[in-house]
């Protein structure tokens, strides 16, 4: 030891005490992982990338039962607007209970359904929500979008369907028949368009515009195999497929497609929804009204909830059509109404557009510094960057491929240093950024500080010869356009 180092300070009583306690936490943390592990299916997958055991949480932070604290960019997949725990949801929950009132009611009317309903409908586009029905499902996503599909089919008498390449609408047979990775099944598959990864090679407005007219081609096209479907389905933004913004111009075209043909227009706003994308619904930045919008995640604030809300022609459905045993959620209705109203009233939408911004720009400006960035893009804060081997020339002259054993370890080194973030796209080569609305300044910079850490090392390690100084984030002056970083319109630059 150098005589100018301290000597080690005898710890105190209550610091033994606490490493104690830590250490038997940690063998009740190893436990509980391997009991899981034992137990539960093979399909698990967060518990996979993420061996972590959650014990307290609030807002952005998650709290494991080793002692360590996590910055959650996952929020249950967008489900936590409000982040854990909030305030307002505790208090919207606590206010039910302490009632009295029934918590599980099937379908029949109760004041706290009353009051989501009312609550839901004050935020819908004004399109919609003037002549609209509301059909509450099961308490998943993906039996929203079955609903949905059912509902359509039964409206129109026809059978098909549109969808979307990259597209991901669930997990239940219908919902992975309409999503990218389906395989023989009765639905067209249209080209999504993209900037870095255009179909056609071009990118941006062209790619776009390449884009309509093939589905406008592929609808009137007699000899195109495909018939006058039931619905086109999309997603305002695709998460799972990456994180792709559908530009606001192709959106309306698809509105206007779809409008002359009579075609139902069923907006999957899942993910998209509540603020998230930096407005309250992702189809207000294009100005389209769909005629069937799919809901859930942050509606439930926090809980299990899942609704379909549509236009009142559509509804042709004779009694019990579609029902679900859990559709009458009485502390998911009180927690998302809650969730809603504070959305609304503390223009947490444009919040996100506001902070969600600055975070592109400055990951933007990491990009500069990292040949492994391909790509970022976004809108609001439903953020992604792709990883890709620079070193691997792209298949006809395009993008280099993706990295995804880089995605992995970039993924690894943030959960080392306290962040939780999720992978997504083509190859899962996307880290993605799904922070709640509640997000301060603060937090915000010590999310892409922890990410440049991390992104920096993963780096080194995957290839030594290139490191990159994490600090360059902090220094950032904005958008370079270097990656082709691309919103939701066309490249930045």
């Amino acid at each position: 030891m150098a005589v100018t180092e301290p000597a080690p300070a005898v710890p105190s009583a209550a610091q033994a005490h606490q490493g104690e306690r830590r250490a038997g936490e940690g063998g009740a943390l190893e436990g509980i992982l391997r009991r899981q592990s034992l137990r539960e299916s093979a399909a698990r997958t967060y518990a996979r990338s993420l061996p972590i055991v959650p014990v307290r949480a609030r807002g952005l932070t998650i709290e494991g039962a080793d002692g360590r604290r996590y910055l959650d960019c996952l929020s249950g997949a967008g489900t936590l607007a409000l982040g854990h725990n909030h305030p307002v949801v505790l208090e919207a929950i606590k206010k039910v209970l302490d009632s009295g009132a029934p918590l599980h009611v099937l379908d029949l009317a109760t004041p706290v359904k009353d009051a989501f309903t009312t609550e839901l409908f004050a935020t819908l586009p004004a399109g919609l929500a003037d002549d609209a029905r509301i059909q509450f499902c099961g308490p998943a996503g993906t039996d929203a979008v079955e609903a949905a599909l059912k509902l359509v089919r039964t409206a129109t008498g026809r059978s098909g369907l549109l969808s979307f390449t990259g597209a991901y609408h669930g997990m239940t047979a219908g919902a992975l028949d309409a999503s990218g990775g389906a395989t023989d099944v009765r639905v067209a598959r249209l080209p999504y368009p993209q900037n870095y990864r255009c179909p056609f090679g071009v990118g941006g407005e062209r790619g776009a515009e390449l884009a309509a007219r093939w589905t406008e081609n592929l609808l009137d096209d007699p000899k195109s195999g495909v018939t006058t479907p039931a619905a086109m389905i999309l997603e305002p933004v695709q998460g799972e497929g990456g994180v792709i913004p559908g530009p606001d111009d192709w959106m309306r075209r698809m509105r206007e497609i779809t409008a002359a043909r009579s075609i139902p227009l069923i907006a999957d706003e899942v993910q998209t929804g509540v603020g998230r994308t930096g407005a309250f619904w992702a189809v207000e930045h294009s100005g389209i009204v769909p005629d069937v919008m799919v809901l859930s995640k942050a509606i439930g604030g926090s809980l299990p909830l899942a609704v379909i809300v549509y236009r009142a022609e559509l509804d042709a459905w004779e009694p019990g059509a579609h029902a679900g045993t859990f559709r009458g959620n009485q502390l998911a209705m009180a927690a998302g109404a809650a969730t809603l109203a504070y959305v609304r009233e503390n223009k947490l939408a444009d919040r996100a557009a506001t902070l969600g911004a600055r975070m592109l720009g400055r990951l933007q400006g990491l990009a500069a510094a990292h040949p492994c960035i391909g790509d970022v893009r976004g809108r609001g804060l439903m953020i992604g960057v792709e990883l890709v081997d620079p070193d691997t020339p792209g298949a006809h002259a395009g993008p280099p491929p993706v990295d995804q054993p880089l995605a992995v370890a970039v993924q690894q080194a943030c959960l080392h240093r306290g962040l939780i973030v999720e992978l997504g796209g083509r190859h899962s080569g996307v880290v993605r950024l799904l922070p709640p609305l509640t997000l301060t300044d603060e937090q915000a910079e010590a999310v892409l500080d922890r990410f440049a850490d991390a992104l920096a090392a993963a780096e080194r390690a995957h290839r030594p010869r290139r490191p990159a100084p994490a600090a360059l984030l902090r220094n950032a002056p904005g958008p370079t356009g270097r990656a082709g970083a691309t919103g939701p319109t066309g490249p930045s630059h």
